[in-house]
Formats: C-alpha cells, structure tokens, sequence
C-alpha cells in the first residue's frame, strides 16, 4: 500500500497536487466523451463523434493533437444554410466534406492545422464531417457521393 509521501508525489506528479511542474501549464482538459455515429461513405465505414449543439461545434477537434484511423467529427446542424469552418487552434491536418440535407456530399476541402483561413461549402449543409487530412481522397471518396447512417447521428440541439 502507498504511504503518504508516494501518494503526494504521485498527485503531485499528475496535477492533483497544489504543486504543478512547468509541462502541466497550458495543458488542455476535454469536456465529457461526446456520442459517436457510424457512418458508411461508398462502403467505407468511419466512427464519428457528433457535435450537436453550439458548444460542442465551436470546440469541434481543437487542442487535439491525433485521431484514430477511420475516426472523425460529424457537425450536425439544424438546418441545411451555408457553413464555413476554420482550423483556429487545431492541430490535426483535417479535410472536411460538406453533407446536405440528403446526405450527399456537396464539396470536400483540406485545411491546414492552426489557419484562420475560412472554408466554406458549395451549398446548404445540413452536415459537415472533418477526417485527417487526404481520408476522403485515399478511400476514393469525392462530391456527389453519399453518407450512409446520418439518420441515426443524434440532432442538433441549437
């Protein structure tokens, strides 16, 4: 069993302490796990975890610096209308398919990691789905194609 003093160092050494080295500054914590959808694009399949409301939407992937193969976010909105995304404080290399109402992908963009740069979709998008940057073009995957299993991605909540 641990005595005390190996417990202190240990808290100390994982932030629960009142002493925090230097690497602990700025660190990033994530809110609660979001929910996850499966999806299918030309047989394909990914595992998304949804943003539905404004919170999780404006946070999306940033301060992450890795995502798992095969794994992304869908951004689900209430309504189709015109969206454009930005890569501000995200570190992952991302491209970004832009998904109407009917679940056919409108236009996909790649956006390079922390750039304020705007890209927007080429209509009204009731989805968009961010996946490492080049997912889309190494699974064939282009505008005009549709994403199976949105039905089932939880609506947006704002």
């Amino acid at each position: 069993m641990a005595n005390s003093t190996s417990f202190d160092r240990a808290a100390s050494r994982t932030g629960c302490g009142q002493r925090r080295p230097r690497a602990w500054i700025g660190v990033v914590t994530f809110a609660a796990e979001l929910p996850t959808v499966e999806l299918a694009i030309k047989g394909h399949r990914l595992v998304a975890e949804v943003a539905a409301n404004d919170s999780t939407r404006m946070t999306g992937l940033m301060n992450r610096f890795s995502l798992r193969p095969d794994h992304g976010m869908l951004f689900v909105f209430r309504e189709a209308q015109p969206q454009a995304f930005w890569m501000k404080n995200t570190y992952v290399p991302l491209s970004i398919a832009f998904i109407g109402s009917d679940g056919t992908i409108l236009n996909i963009e790649d956006m390079a990691p922390l750039t304020e740069t705007t890209h927007p979709s080429q209509g009204p998008a009731r989805y968009a789905l961010e996946m490492k940057k080049g997912w889309f073009d190494q699974q064939g995957i282009k505008s005009g194609d549709s994403v199976a299993g949105l039905e089932k991605a939880p609506k947006a909540t704002e």
